[in-house]
């Protein structure tokens, strides 16, 4: 038997026509014409051919279909002329609302919710990533069974573990979500306990994990790829990047960090996208610092932002974990926004602006990332045996060398190191760790 989870997965076929909807309410933060691209961009991530974008004041919710007659009249002439199969609401539409519209436009209607969920659902490359994006795919359809079955009033029969005589169809199907969600949660709890073995060994090393997060599109996987040198799907998409990447790095003085790129956040994340990417995004939640890559050339970058911090606390990251901000993109602003946004950064020590196509920017921001890494470390004098070559290598591993010579007869090093590795240094048997300078 199939969930509507299973039915609605085919729906959207690559060249399908749409015609993108916003209801705008007034005081609303962002741009509308931006907000609008934005919906387009996801529809066209998909494969989707938009052919119209409407925008629409909404003065008065309707509780049956958000919007006025009219306006329904207005979005299904404007389907009927273009031929589109499918309409995308920028909003979120009840499952009553969604069923009434459909009835009314005769089209299929899905609001940003159910875009997003499509788009994660084709992009997601892993088995992890398929199993979150299912999660997240049934907790939406759960509540809208009633959109998807037209047999609602069917009962059946059958033995106990099928369902008992009087069951209705919807009912079975309700049930046969719910256990599917558990088994996936039960899965993806085993990611969740692996993930933290991975991160316990790498506190243990240890290294410090840097952690790209910014709206999607903002430059992200460019940025990831020119700091290490991979080859991350990086393009001018929405939602290019579903997975999550780690990759080692050098930075000034710190001979090994992890740096991590993460799914772009979006304005009205879905909660289902949340809750089932937590187990991915816990790379975030436990990073010794925050790099938010921000797209400084797009109209609504300050909202943007905004939505980026807001997810984060949703996830429960801490204010208190060190953040800074990449200005990326600089290649795009004309020479006056160019010079306006430079004036800017000069009086900012948090920010730092670039360009991840071009690498304008890049190993000065590596310089201020270890920088605020090492805030901590302090300088010290420690002599070494000459024949303590160990000692030596990690030295320069795990801190900056400074300097180094000899001195009656043993090798003396000027290191700055953190606390906890001057602390793992002076512990280890048989080996004198000098005198903090």
């Amino acid at each position: 038997m199939s969930t509507g989870f299973e039915r609605d997965r085919g729906e959207f076929a690559r060249g399908a026509k749409a015609v993108v909807v916003l209801p705008e309410q007034g005081g609303a933060a962002r741009d509308g014409e931006a907000r609008l691209a934005e919906t387009a961009g996801l529809a066209e991530a998909i494969g989707l051919v938009v052919t119209d974008k409407v925008a629409l004041r909404l003065r008065t919710p309707r509780p049956a279909t958000l919007i006025g007659q009219g306006q329904i009249e207005q979005i299904a002439a404007a389907a009927r002329i273009d031929e589109a199969q499918l309409v995308i609401f920028d909003a979120s539409l009840t499952p009553v609302q969604q069923r009434n519209l459909e009835t009314a436009l005769e089209a299929k209607v899905i609001d940003r919710t159910g875009l997003i969920l499509e788009i994660f659902g084709e992009r997601a490359a892993t088995a992890e990533g398929r199993l979150q994006v299912e999660l997240a795919h049934l907790d939406y359809q759960a509540g809208r069974l009633v959109r998807s079955w037209t047999h609602l009033e069917r009962q059946r029969g059958g033995f106990g573990f099928l369902g008992g005589p009087g069951e209705t169809q919807i009912e079975a199907d309700r049930r046969l979500i719910r256990d599917r969600m558990a088994k996936l949660r039960r899965e993806l709890d085993q990611v969740r306990r692996t993930r933290a073995l991975h991160r316990d060994r790498r506190q243990r090393a240890p290294w410090p994990v840097i952690a790209l997060v910014g709206y999607t599109n903002a430059g992200k996987s460019t940025l990831f790829n020119r700091l290490t040198g991979a080859q991350v799907m990086a393009e001018n998409m929405l939602f290019a990047t579903l997975d999550p990447t780690l990759r080692q790095i050098a930075l000034p003085g710190i001979d090994k960090a992890i740096l991590s790129d993460t799914v772009g956040f979006v304005s009205d994340l879905p909660t289902q996208l949340v809750a089932a990417f937590r187990a991915t995004l816990e790379e975030v939640v436990s990073a010794d610092i925050l790099i938010h890559v921000r797209d400084i050339a797009h109209p609504d970058s300050e909202a943007q932002r905004a939505d980026v911090e807001a997810v984060l606390l949703e996830l429960g990251v801490a204010e208190a974990t060190p953040r800074f901000e990449a200005w990326n993109k600089l290649d795009l602003l004309d020479a006056d926004a160019r010079a306006a946004l430079l004036a800017d950064a000069v009086r900012r020590d948090d920010v730092m602006p670039l360009s991840a196509l071009t690498g304008e920017g890049t190993d000065a921001l590596l310089r201020v990332v270890a920088d605020k890494l090492t805030a901590g470390h302090r300088r010290h004098t420690i002599a070494l045996d000459l024949a303590d070559g160990a000692g030596a290598a990690w030295l320069h591993q795990h801190g900056e060398v400074l300097d180094h010579w000899l001195e009656d007869g043993r090798a003396i090093y000027q290191v700055r190191l953190s606390p906890a590795d001057y602390e793992r240094f002076d512990q280890q048997a048989g080996r004198g760790a000098g005198i903090p300078g």
